[in-house]
């Protein structure tokens, strides 16, 4: 169901609750905003595939403001509020976009940034008084209508990837000429398997400019459901809002299940997750034990998938699939996987290639013909992100490592990935990364960065400690010869580990061809 359809009949139900404040927005309230908006942008001249931006923290106006480009027939594009201001200017200047949307919180970033793109033509600043370069939102919409505008069509947002590897790309799907009630297939698809419903109470401890989210909280309120979204992540406040709100539906990633594992058993005990129907998760390999001990703790409601942003193709599994496949992605449930070896061709199951689809649907990387060729076979058939993994014997997909994270030690190939689950599993371990370092022997050898838990010594005899327990279970080979110890590492409030940060310090001043 459209949205506007929800607000005419369920006006008072809430459609946003934020977490934190406990600030409410009705469907009524979330519909008109977000057709004062779409007037706003028609009457400053944008119009169907044109573009515009929204950088801010997860915020009251946060989905406001991307759910007027959706009955306007525009992209909008959601930066990540933890960019400094040059990496935000490039993607304003890059995406094309007319406007930018700002918050209090992001201002001073935004007005550095803004000196270096021309095309935009407004700034908005939704929750404070204008000056000589924002507009103050709220004033600004006030004077239009909360009804529709008369041309409206179907929008949906350009976002970027997450630029772990090198500078980040929009990633633009063709726009069908739709009204906005149409369910583009993706959503239909994954609406139907994991279960939304109307009624339905949907937590999201995730920043609102990642596709997951993002996808996540359009199908709540496609369903009539309520979304409960979190300002930032807290263990112990993710399980107390899941409780409070009775939550059915939730995602997140392996991080923020290791850290609820890591919180005292009574601690643990205090809140009710009985409510809980659907808990999805994503981004990142979970290590093994960790899901495990999620499925003990929740039960049989964890689903897995693995999909790129780009859409290529879709992997999922539930619970009980995973645990007679365990470490699996799941199998194909959308577009045709192939797992190819350095030459390209098939890689026999079990053997590690890199994960190329034909695609379940198109896109481009905006304004880079040349990325887009690159991720892109010969024929044109096939693409990929440069992800790497194997398939078992029944069809199963295990991811191994991004393809420009793999080591080669001596000759012999290395994918950190694994490594890096088990270091996660033991207690005194809050994050870990493990990628190469030069060695002038074997070209690279095996280096591990960890995140000790509070209160934790990070001296030689820890580092020992960790390099013994790889060791137990890994082949010595696997296992890092040094570890260097982190109060932080820089991992991506989506999930996603920097390591490109990290590695990028031993390498400094060296050749690697990557």
């Amino acid at each position: 169901m459209y949205l506007g359809e929800h607000a005419v009949q369920h006006p008072d139900r809430p459609a946003i609750i934020m977490a934190g404040s406990g600030e409410t927005i009705s469907y009524a309230e979330f519909e008109g905003q977000a057709n004062r908006f779409a007037h706003l942008l028609r009457s400053i001249d944008l119009n169907r595939l044109d573009h515009y931006a929204i950088f801010m923290e997860n915020h009251p106006r946060y989905l406001e403001t991307c759910a007027a480009g959706e009955r306007a027939g525009l992209y909008y594009t959601c930066i990540n509020s933890y960019l400094t201001a040059e990496e935000v200017a490039y993607i304003v200047d890059n995406c094309d976009a007319q406007v930018l949307v700002t918050s209090a919180a992001k201002a001073e970033v935004a007005r550095e940034a803004l000196a270096s793109c021309p095309k935009v033509k407004m700034a908005l600043l939704v929750d404070a008084a204008g000056d000589d370069r924002f507009v103050d939102y709220r004033a600004a919409i006030s004077g239009f209508p909360t009804t529709p505008i008369e041309d409206e069509a179907l929008g949906t947002s350009m976002l970027y990837s997450s630029g772990t590897t090198g500078r980040p790309k929009g990633i633009l799907r063709p726009l069908p000429e739709a009204t906005p009630d149409y369910n583009i297939p993706l959503f239909r698809f994954l609406a139907d398997l994991w279960q939304y419903r109307e009624g339905m109470t949907y937590l999201s401890p995730a920043p609102l400019y990642h596709s997951a989210p993002q996808a996540a909280v359009n199908l709540t309120l496609r369903a009539g459901g309520t979304a409960v979204i979190m300002e930032r992540f807290d263990p112990e406040a993710y399980l107390d809002h899941v409780s409070r709100y009775r939550v059915t539906h939730t995602q997140l990633v392996p991080t923020m299940f290791s850290r609820m594992l890591k919180l005292p058993e009574e601690v643990r005990a205090k809140y009710d997750v009985s409510s809980l129907e659907i808990a999805v998760h994503a981004a990142a390999p979970c290590p093994v034990p960790v899901k495990e001990q999620m499925i003990d703790w929740w039960g049989p409601i964890i689903h897995e998938y693995y999909g790129a942003t780009e859409g290529l193709g879709f992997t999922a599994c539930d619970s009980a699939q995973w645990l007679a496949h365990k470490g699996s992605v799941g199998n194909v449930r959308a577009g045709t996987l192939h797992i190819l070896d350095d030459d390209g061709k098939p890689a026999p199951p079990g053997t590690p290639g890199e994960i190329w689809f034909e695609s379940a649907s198109t896109f481009e990387y905006y304004r880079d013909p040349e990325k887009t060729k690159e991720s892109t076979s010969a024929d044109g058939k096939l693409t990929t992100v440069g992800d790497v993994g194997y398939l078992d014997d029944d069809g199963f997909l295990y991811l191994t490592d991004r393809a420009t994270f793999m080591i080669i030690s001596g000759g012999v190939n290395i994918y950190p990935q694994e490594c890096e689950n088990l270091l996660i599993t033991h207690p005194k371990v809050a994050d870990a990364a493990v990628f190469g370092v030069p060695n002038t022997d074997l070209g690279e050898e095996v280096k591990a960065v960890v995140q000790p838990m509070p209160g934790v010594t990070a001296d030689e005899s820890f580092a020992d400690e960790l390099i013994a327990f790889c060791r137990e279970h890994l082949a010595r080979q696997k296992c890092p010869r040094s570890i260097d110890f982190d109060p932080e590492l820089p991992r991506l409030p989506t999930g996603k580990l920097y390591k490109k940060k990290l590695r990028d310090r031993y390498w400094e001043g060296k050749s690697r061809i990557l």
